[in-house]
C-alpha cells in the first residue's frame, strides 16, 4: 500500500529551516500588497504569483514524497567454514575412520571434509589450514569440488619449521574469514568446522575462540587420532615417507609421541558454544550430531517487507518554473512601459 508523507531531502532541521522562511516571504508579501494597495502598482495577481511561489518552495523544501511497501523473496543459505590443522603431528598414523583400519590424522581429516561437503548441498564454502600460521586456502566459493580439491593437495607441514603446535594459530584468520562472510551475507548461517588432534606443545597460553561466537550459528570441533597416541614421523622435503625417521623428545632423547587431547577440542566447543566429535572406528562425520545440524542448517525462503520512499518534487517544480516565467514576463511588459 501507498502512502504520502515528507520526506525532506536536505533534512529535517534545514528542510524545516527554508520551509519556515518560505512561508514567512509569503506572508510577508501579502501583508505588504495590503498595505500598499493605494501606493503601488502591484496587481493582485502578482500578489498572488509571488506568494504561491514561495509555498511551493516551502512545499519542496520538505519534499513530498511517495512511501511504497513490496515483498521480497529471500534465499539464506549455509555457509560453511573449514579448518584443518597441518601440524607435524598430523602425520601420525594412529586415527581411524569408520573401521579398524589406522590412517594418519591428516588422511582422516581429508575424509572428513569431504564428507561435510556432501552434506551441505547448495551450501557455500571457506577453507584454511593452519600449523605454524593460519592460511585461508580458498575464499568462500559454492564451488564443493574446490574444497575437495583442496583437501587431497594437505600436507603435514615440515617437522623443521616447527617450533611447538599453538591451537589459537587460527583464530585471527578465522575472525577475518568470518567477519567478511558475515557483512557479505547478513542473512546467511556460519557453520565452523575445526579438525585437529587438539595437540598443544607450545608453552604459550592458548587464546579462548569465544571471539568467533558472534559470528557463528554452529561450530564443531572434530578430534583426530587415539589417546593412546603415535610416534610423530619426520616431515620434510629432504625426508622420504617410510624413511622410519621420527621427531626426538628432547628430554628423553626418545622418538616423541604424539596423544590426540579431547580435553582441549571439548573445551574449545564449548568457548565456540557449538559441539565436540571424535572421529574413530565408529564415528564418521556421517553420523551422529553434525549429521542432525547439517539438515537444520540448510537454504530456507524467507519472504520479506521492505519499504522504498519516492521524492515526488517535479509537479512542484514544474509549477513553480511556469509561475517564474510569468515573472520574468511580467517585468519585461513593465520595464517596457516604463521606457
Amino acid at each position: 500500500m501507498n502512502h504520502l508523507t515528507l520526506s525532506p531531502a536536505l533534512g529535517w532541521p534545514v528542510g524545516l529551516a527554508v520551509a519556515v522562511a518560505m512561508l514567512a516571504c509569503a506572508v510577508a508579501q501579502i501583508v505588504l500588497h495590503i498595505r500598499r494597495r493605494g501606493q503601488s502598482d502591484e496587481t493582485v495577481w502578482a500578489c498572488v504569483r509571488r506568494s504561491l511561489t514561495c509555498m511551493l518552495v516551502a512545499v519542496m523544501a520538505l519534499t513530498p514524497s511517495i512511501v511504497s511497501s513490496t515483498n521480497s523473496r529471500a534465499i539464506n543459505t549455509t555457509d560453511v567454514v573449514v579448518a584443518v590443522d597441518v601440524t607435524g603431528s598430523m602425520a601420525v598414523k594412529d586415527a581411524q575412520y569408520g573401521s579398524d583400519e589406522r590412517l594418519s590424522r591428516l588422511n582422516v581429516s581429508k575424509q572428513a571434509v569431504k564428507d561435510i561437503t556432501a552434506m551441505y548441498p547448495n551450501s557455500s564454502f571457506a577453507a584454511l589450514r593452519f600449523g605454524a600460521s593460519g592460511t585461508l586456502d580458498v575464499p568462500l566459493t559454492p564451488d564443493s569440488k574446490a574444497i575437495d580439491n583442496w583437501a587431497d593437495t594437505l600436507a603435514p607441514e615440515s617437522t623443521s619449521v616447527s617450533a611447538g603446535s599453538t591451537l589459537d594459530v587460527p583464530i585471527d584468520q578465522l575472525l577475518l574469514t568470518c567477519k567478511s562472510i558475515h557483512e557479505q551475507h547478513p542473512d546467511d548461517a556460519i557453520v565452523l568446522y575445526l579438525i585437529s588432534d587438539g595437540e598443544q606443545t607450545s608453552s604459550k597460553t592458548r587464546r579462548t575462540f569465544s571471539s568467533l561466537r558472534r559470528y557463528l550459528s554452529d561450530a564443531f570441533t572434530i578430534a583426530v587420532g587415539s589417546e593412546q597416541g603415535g610416534n610423530i614421523p619426520m616431515t620434510g622435503d629432504s625426508v622420504n615417507e617410510g624413511d622410519g625417521q621420527w621427531v626426538t623428545d628432547p628430554e628423553t632423547g626418545e622418538p616423541g609421541v604424539s596423544r590426540m587431547n579431547a580435553d582441549d577440542m571439548n573445551t574449545i566447543a564449548d568457548e565456540l558454544s557449538g559441539t565436540a566429535i571424535q572421529l574413530n572406528a565408529t564415528t564418521t562425520m556421517n553420523s551422529g550430531a553434525s549429521k542432525e545440524a547439517s539438515g537444520q542448517w540448510r537454504v530456507t525462503h524467507t519472504t520479506k517487507q521492505r519499504t522504498r520512499t519516492v521524492a515526488v518534487v517535479w509537479p512542484f517544480a514544474i509549477a513553480v518554473a511556469l509561475l517564474l516565467a510569468f515573472e520574468a514576463g511580467a517585468w519585461i511588459t513593465q520595464s517596457r512601459r516604463l521606457l
